[in-house]
């Protein structure tokens, strides 16, 4: 899904890496644990961490994720931060709903691949439609990765975050919830709302988000004091 952004990083020069979490493409065999997906980001993030500043990005699940992660006690060693479609507090009516509508969706046939596949047609770019669900579709992760969103405490991590910080959301983003309250929280935030957008944002609109990550690629860029170029 990552492969728009990938390829633009890479024509500008730009180290970038693209991870599966638990349950998730390469790793879709894997039972999903909090702990797990952390321990992944937390294994790049420091492995780039040695060439130069990290600029951790992250969508939806994953953004969530690295909210927490990017806002943990102990900084870890992030430079910037776009954290994009995921700008909701994943707790109480809101996420039982969502499971349950996944759910729903699941219990149709070909758990609803081929209503999938239609929206994808309908709202994607060609030159970017296959790349969302190339990697496998995480349909048995899929409710275990939701509950464990729970325990996040995401109002605190906001908090915590000092690093540049950028929330990028579709104009049509179902996770735009909470969006005031995210900035409010963290007030240094940056918002960027691409127009004519759902939440498959880096897809539907890749020139769009590339221009942002290019944004936050110059900043990060310019408060490193080693010398060396960011890395993503």
């Amino acid at each position: 899904m990552w492969r728009a952004q990938l390829e633009h990083l890479e024509a500008r020069g730009v180290a970038a890496r693209a991870i599966d979490l638990p349950g998730h493409g390469t790793r879709i065999a894997e039972v999903f644990t909090l702990d797990s997906a952390l321990d992944a980001i937390d294994a790049a993030v420091r492995d780039a961490a040695d060439r130069g500043p990290v600029l951790l990005v992250g969508h939806s699940l994953g953004g969530l994720i690295c909210t927490e992660y990017a806002g943990a006690p102990t900084p870890p060693p992030v430079a910037g931060f776009v954290a994009t479609s995921c700008t909701a507090i994943p707790r109480g009516l809101g996420l039982r709903l969502y499971r349950t509508l996944a759910a729903g969706f699941n219990a149709l046939p070909g758990r609803g691949r081929w209503l999938t596949e239609r929206v994808l047609r309908a709202t994607l770019p060609v030159e970017t439609r296959a790349d969302f669900g190339a990697g496998g579709y995480a349909y048995l992760a899929q409710d275990t990765a939701l509950r464990s969103l729970s325990v996040l405490d995401l109002v605190a991590a906001l908090r915590r975050i000092r690093v540049p910080l950028w929330f990028v959301n579709g104009q049509w983003d179902q996770l735009r919830l909470h969006e005031r309250l995210f900035l409010r929280l963290a007030p240094h935030a940056e918002l960027v709302v691409v127009p004519r957008a759902t939440h498959l944002v880096t897809a539907m609109r890749p020139e769009a988000f590339n221009a942002a990550l290019d944004l936050a690629v110059a900043v990060v860029a310019d408060t490193a004091d080693n010398g060396r170029g960011p890395t993503c």
